[in-house]
């Protein structure tokens, strides 16, 4: 069943739980966490690390991912994300971990969590409650325990700019980048920009997301980004996958252009199957700007269809901010065009419950 994207009716039927809600107030939650942010207590000590952890799963990680792009040139100290319930032997007490879990119950990062004491290292909890706040009051760490009254859908995976505004804010305590209030209000800025343009109330010829959402029926979905925007890809990818219940994935340029292209010929069912979504900018490095134009001509020569989004955001944490809620609101498309609820995870929700038993 194919709806209408300006029938609201049919949209709020299949939109059981308002996802699109939370698309709308992505800025707000930004906003509204990074001030939370600014209460959570430091300990001097933490200022000493050399090296940051970022411990989540599904949505609960695609802030870092985002936060890691972004700032991969300013960056202080290394950055690692583990999806994963164990530490690396890596981690010592010079080592911030940081435990990110939407829901605070998410238990592969409960358990690197519980690990990280043992081993004495500088631990900052960001979560809405669950276990881990009384875990983090407990234990006498440092905790962002944010309210997340701007997700009325309340999936992690809409509630990311709480994910990016949270560890931008705590990395900003830590002096690991440099970003302050100004900063956050352009980040807002962009994102309320971009919001305006995807939003369900513009008609599809002048709206980028539609337009992407209906060329991408029937094909899987395959992200590209660049420098900044790896983390954007990477975000785009999982929510088409829990949004839209589509296969999706994505890629970096120029690690793309060193093999992926060799694999466009087979099967020979690719170009009936497959699309790629270019996420271009003028910011990336010449080199990486002529290795976008190249990579079109070999996807041509496959058959293989593709759309380019070419950013227009004049600085990269606009950019960010902009193709996040691009994403965001293509998988919100893909799912209604596909005539499915965007909010319900049936699969992720039986795999829990299987667990549990």
């Amino acid at each position: 069943m194919t709806i209408q994207l300006n029938n609201i009716n049919e949209i709020k039927r299949l939109d059981s739980q308002n996802m699109l809600g939370s698309l709308r107030l992505l800025g707000k939650q930004v906003w509204g966490v990074w001030g939370e942010a600014k209460s959570v207590k430091m300990p001097l000590a933490y200022k000493k690390i050399n090296k940051v952890l970022v411990c989540g799963m599904g949505g609960s990680a695609l802030g870092a991912h985002i936060v890691k792009t972004l700032f991969q040139k300013e960056l202080a100290v290394p950055v690692e994300i583990l999806n994963d319930y164990h530490l690396p032997d890596f981690v010592d007490n010079n080592t911030l971990i940081v435990i990110s879990s939407y829901s605070g119950t998410t238990e592969e990062p409960v358990n690197a969590a519980k690990e990280a004491l043992k081993r004495d290292c500088r631990i900052v909890v960001i979560t809405t409650g669950g276990e881990l706040a009384p875990w983090a009051k407990k234990n006498r760490l440092p905790a962002l325990v944010f309210n997340a009254s701007y997700n009325p859908c309340d999936q992690p995976r809409m509630g990311l700019g709480y994910a990016v505004g949270g560890m931008t804010g705590i990395f900003s305590k830590l002096e690991l980048v440099k970003f302050g209030d100004k900063d956050a209000r352009r980040l807002v800025t962009a994102m309320q920009s971009a919001q305006r343009k995807f939003d369900i109330k513009v008609d599809e010829n002048i709206n980028s997301a539609k337009q992407f959402a209906r060329s991408a029926l029937g094909r899987s979905i395959w992200y590209v980004g660049a420098e900044h925007l790896v983390g954007n890809a990477h975000v785009a990818a999982n929510q088409m996958n829990e949004n839209a219940k589509r296969f999706a994935g994505y890629f970096a340029i120029p690690e793309f252009n060193h093999h992926l292209m060799e694999g466009m010929g087979y099967p020979k069912t690719n170009k009936e199957n497959l699309l790629f979504i270019l996420i271009d900018s003028n910011l990336y490095d010449k080199r990486v700007q002529k290795r976008y134009g190249v990579t079109k001509k070999v996807l041509e020569q496959n058959g293989i269809k593709y759309l380019s989004y070419k950013c227009v955001e004049k600085a990269k944490l606009g950019q960010t901010g902009e193709v996040l809620v691009l994403g965001s609101y293509i998988s919100y498309y893909s799912a209604l065009l596909e005539g499915i609820d965007p909010t319900a995870i049936p699969y992720v929700d039986y795999f829990k419950k299987e667990l549990r038993k």
